[in-house]
């Protein structure tokens, strides 16, 4: 009751006047997240006792319709569910705190981990995880490098980055966020004339083909690797919460 009549409270100032620098999701993220060698970790038990904190944050977003998303622009669309799809992560998590793994929270009888669950009521439907980031990013933005942006509460993804998304800001993040991750030797280093890579690559790495012509030559240009024909080997992926003790 006390979030909706929140939502009712500022669902007129935000339809008016959306905050596209996401300013309270940005000082979650500066005030609980720690970067602990190359990995960024989160204090969930921490935000749990100051939920209403992210609880505010959702009402923003949740507070747009459809027909002011729709003027957005593109990179503030873009930035807008990067965010969405980070912080709900982050509630599921506090939603069934503790876990020791996001994939112990089930969708399902038969589905590990709550990327199916329609828990997230955006421009009056219920969305799930997965509808943000397959059905919406990757369907209507040719941007494979979401893959480095979007965390999902694991050791093995690349981190959270410790600033909010923004259209002003959206390119330099985004390089920021896979440089961040390639060069996180846990997560993708070469050994002789062999790429060890995430599996982030080996399930997403067709996402590359259109505007890099394929993952192994992003991973190549981008690292400024010499131009060989390197072999590709996958890493086993590290599904522990990424969390902050």
């Amino acid at each position: 009751m006390k979030r909706f009549i929140l939502i009712f409270l500022i669902s007129f100032s935000a339809f008016a006047n959306f905050n596209h620098e996401h300013s309270r999701w940005d000082r979650i993220l500066k005030e609980y997240t720690v970067q602990d060698n190359h990995q960024v970790l989160f204090k969930y038990k921490k935000l749990k006792d100051s939920e209403s904190k992210l609880d505010a944050y959702l009402n923003e977003l949740e507070s747009i319709n459809k027909t002011e998303f729709d003027k957005f622009s593109r990179e503030e669309q873009l930035a807008f569910w990067l965010n969405a799809y980070n912080a709900y992560t982050i509630k599921i998590i506090l939603n069934h705190y503790p876990v020791k793994s996001i994939k112990d929270i089930e969708s399902g009888l038969f589905s590990s981990g709550p990327w199916k669950m329609k828990f997230i009521p955006l421009f009056g439907k219920k969305m799930s995880l997965d509808d943000i980031e397959h059905e919406t990013i990757r369907k209507n933005f040719d941007e494979p490098r979401i893959h480095f942006a979007v965390n999902c509460a694991s050791i093995g993804c690349p981190s959270l980055l410790q600033e909010t998304f923004t259209a002003a800001k959206l390119e330099v993040q985004l390089e920021k966020a896979a440089h961040h991750f390639l060069t996180n030797t846990d997560k993708n280093e070469l050994k002789e004339n062999t790429l060890y890579l995430s599996k982030i690559f080996k399930w997403y790495g067709d996402d590359f083909n259109q505007k890099y012509s394929g993952f192994k030559k992003y991973v190549i240009k981008t690292l400024n690797l010499p131009n060989r024909n390197y072999e590709i080997k996958f890493k086993e992926y590290d599904w522990n919460l990424n969390e902050s003790k």
